[in-house]
C-alpha cells in the first residue's frame, strides 16, 4: 500500500529525511514506525512570501517491499557496425541524441564534429580567458557537448509539448547525471559534472558502432537533383550517405552561409539580445528570500524576471546563480558574453542575461544580405563591443545605475569575466531604440524586485547568441528541408529549439523520422 502526498514544508524539513518523515506521520496520523518510506517525486521552492517553503510530491510506502530502487538503465542499443549510415553534422545535444536514437533503430551514425572532445576543448576556453585567443573550431560554443557543456547544463524546459522530457532526464541520468534532474523543478548538472556525462554518451555510441570524428567541419553538402548524397569536410573528404541531420549550433554561420551560396532555403528568424548583468549572490538571496542570511538549507536564489517595455518583452535569459560570466566569442574579432554555474552553484556572484526580443523590421538596415540580415545585425554589434572594449576579449562593462542615467562608470570592480572589462557608456554598443528599452526596463525590474537596481550590478554587452538568427525549414510531418529531400534541420541551429532539452528531444524526432523514411 502506497499513497501520495503534495507538502509545503520548511526547507530544513525537506532536505532531512528523519524530519519529514516525523512531519508526514504526524500530518497523515499514523505512527512514525508505520512508514517504511518516503520517495520524492517533485520538489520547487516557494519563495513568495516572507517564509520560504518548499513544495513536495512524495509517495509514502507502508510496507518494504513495496518500495524498490530501481536504477535507471540505458535502453538496449543495437551493434550497428554494419548497418546502414546517416550522417549526424554536430555533436551538441540534438546530434548526440540523434545519434543515440539512431542506434536504438538499427541504424549507425556517422557524427561529424568540427570541434574537439569535450577534455580537448578546455585548453581552447583556457585560451580564449587568459590569452584572448579565439579558436573559430573550438570554444564555448563549438565542441564536442555543444554550447551547453561549458555554459551550464542548464535542463529546464517549457517545451513539455514537443516531446518526452522524462525520457532525455533519464538517458541523462543513466550516463551518470544526479537522479536529483528527475525532481528538481528546474534541473542542473553544473558545468564540471556533464563532460564526463557526454564523454560517456560518446563512447557509448562507439562502442555500439557508431562512428564519432572530431576537428572535422563540414564545407559542402553534395546535392543531385535536390537530393542529398553526402557532405564534404575541410580536408576535402567526400562522406556518402543519402540521409543527413544538420545539427550545427545557433552560432555555426558558416553553415547559414553555406546554405545560402546554395540557394538552399533559409529564412531570418527573430531572436533576443541585451546585457548580461551580474549582482553579488547574497544581495539576490536577500532579495528573493527575504532574508539576511540565506542559510544552508537553501540554494543560491535564481530570479526570472519578464516585462514589457516599449512593445517588447524584456527578460532574464539563463540566469546562473552562484555563477560566472564566459568568453563566447566563435571568431577574432567580436565579443559575446554568456554565464554558467558549477553544480553546487558557489560562486560569489549571481548572472544573468536581461535581453530584448527583436523583430524582423530590426533588420533592415541589413536587408541586403537576404535571410542573413539577422545574423549579420548580431555580428555588428559583436564586432562593435570588441573595439570599444580595446581589441581583445575585455567586455564593454558599466554599473546599472549610470547605465539607466547615461553616465559612464568612473570605475568597474572586479567581476567574474576573467578577461577583464573596460567602462564603456552601454548606449555606444546598441542601437537607440535598444539602450533605451534596456534603461527602462531596470528602472522597471528595480520596482519588481527591490534593491535589483543597484551599482553593485555590472552590466556586461553583448548577451548576443540567445538562439539562431536564421532557420532552416522543415517540412513539420517528415521533418525533412522543405527544398531538399534527405537533410533534416535539428535543434538550436536550425530554429526548433531552445536548450539543452529541446535540442535532445529534436534530434531523436528527427532519427525516427528517418528511420520511418528507411522503413526500419
Amino acid at each position: 500500500m502506497s499513497q501520495e502526498l503534495l507538502l509545503q514544508v520548511s526547507p530544513e524539513i525537506a532536505i532531512n529525511e528523519q524530519l519529514l518523515k516525523e512531519h508526514v506521520a504526524k500530518l497523515i496520523r499514523v505512527s512514525f514506525n508505520e512508514i517504511k518510506h518516503i520517495s520524492i517525486l517533485k520538489r520547487s521552492i516557494d519563495a513568495r512570501q516572507k517564509t520560504v517553503k518548499m513544495n513536495l510530491k512524495v509517495v509514502i510506502y507502508f510496507q518494504d517491499d513495496e518500495f524498490i530502487d530501481k536504477k535507471i538503465q540505458l535502453p538496449e542499443y543495437k551493434d550497428v557496425s554494419s548497418a546502414q549510415e546517416v550522417i549526424v553534422v554536430g555533436a551538441g545535444p540534438a546530434g548526440l541524441f540523434a545519434a543515440l536514437q539512431l542506434i536504438e533503430l538499427g541504424l549507425k551514425p556517422i557524427v561529424i564534429e568540427r570541434g574537439k572532445d569535450v577534455r580537448g576543448r578546455r585548453r581552447n576556453l583556457k585560451a580564449i580567458n587568459v590569452d584572448h585567443i579565439v579558436n573559430e573550431d573550438s570554444n564555448y560554443c563549438f565542441g564536442e557537448g555543444g554550447a551547453g557543456t561549458y555554459s551550464d547544463g542548464k535542463l529546464y524546459t517549457r517545451s513539455k509539448k514537443r516531446g518526452d522530457v522524462t525520457r532525455i532526464l533519464e538517458l541523462l541520468v543513466a550516463f551518470g547525471a544526479s537522479a536529483d534532474i528527475l525532481i528538481e523543478a528546474h534541473p542542473h548538472i553544473g558545468t564540471n559534472k556533464l563532460p564526463q556525462i557526454i564523454q560517456d554518451i560518446r563512447e557509448k555510441i562507439i562502442e555500439m558502432g557508431g562512428k564519432v570524428v572530431f576537428e572535422t567541419r563540414l564545407t559542402d553538402i553534395l546535392i543531385k537533383n535536390n537530393e542529398v548524397h553526402g557532405i564534404v569536410t575541410q580536408s576535402g573528404e567526400n562522406i556518402l550517405a543519402n540521409k543527413i541531420i544538420l545539427a550545427t549550433g545557433h552560432s555555426a554561420r558558416d553553415i547559414f552561409e553555406l546554405l545560402d551560396r546554395k540557394n538552399i532555403f533559409i529564412e531570418a528568424k527573430p531572436f533576443a539580445l541585451g546585457v548580461r548583468a551580474e549582482h553579488p549572490q547574497t544581495l539576490i538571496d536577500t532579495i528573493q528570500y527575504s532574508c539576511d542570511y540565506r542559510g544552508e538549507h537553501l540554494p543560491p536564489a535564481p530570479y526570472s524576471i519578464v516585462k514589457q517595455v516599449g512593445g517588447r518583452g524584456l527578460y532574464s535569459f539563463c540566469m546562473c546563480p552562484g555563477g560566472v560570466i564566459a568568453p563566447c566569442a566563435t571568431s577574432p574579432g567580436e565579443v559575446v558574453t554568456n554565464g554558467w554555474s558549477p553544480s553546487k552553484r558557489d560562486q560569489a556572484t549571481a548572472n544573468s542575461g536581461i535581453v530584448i526580443e527583436l523583430k524582423l523590421e530590426d533588420f533592415k538596415p541589413f536587408a541586403k544580405f537576404g535571410a542573413l540580415a539577422g545574423l549579420e545585425f548580431q555580428k555588428s554589434i559583436e564586432q562593435k563591443s570588441w573595439h570599444l572594449a580595446g581589441e581583445s576579449q575585455k567586455v564593454p562593462a558599466q554599473r546599472m545605475v549610470d547605465f539607466t542615467q547615461n553616465k559612464i562608470s568612473s570605475d568597474i570592480p572586479k567581476t567574474s569575466y576573467v578577461p577583464g572589462t573596460t567602462s564603456v557608456e552601454m548606449g555606444q554598443v546598441f542601437p537607440d531604440f535598444l539602450t533605451q528599452i534596456l534603461r527602462e526596463g531596470f528602472s522597471e525590474f528595480g520596482k519588481s524586485m527591490r534593491g535589483y537596481l543597484t551599482n553593485e550590478a555590472i552590466l556586461h554587452a553583448p548577451e548576443s547568441r540567445t538562439s539562431s538568427p536564421v532557420r532552416i525549414p522543415r517540412d513539420s510531418i517528415s521533418l525533412e528541408h522543405l527544398q531538399i529531400k534527405g537533410l533534416y534541420p535539428c535543434g538550436e541551429g536550425a530554429g526548433y529549439a531552445g536548450g539543452i532539452i529541446s535540442a535532445a528531444i529534436d534530434g531523436e524526432k528527427c532519427a525516427i523520422k528517418i528511420s520511418e523514411a528507411l522503413d526500419f
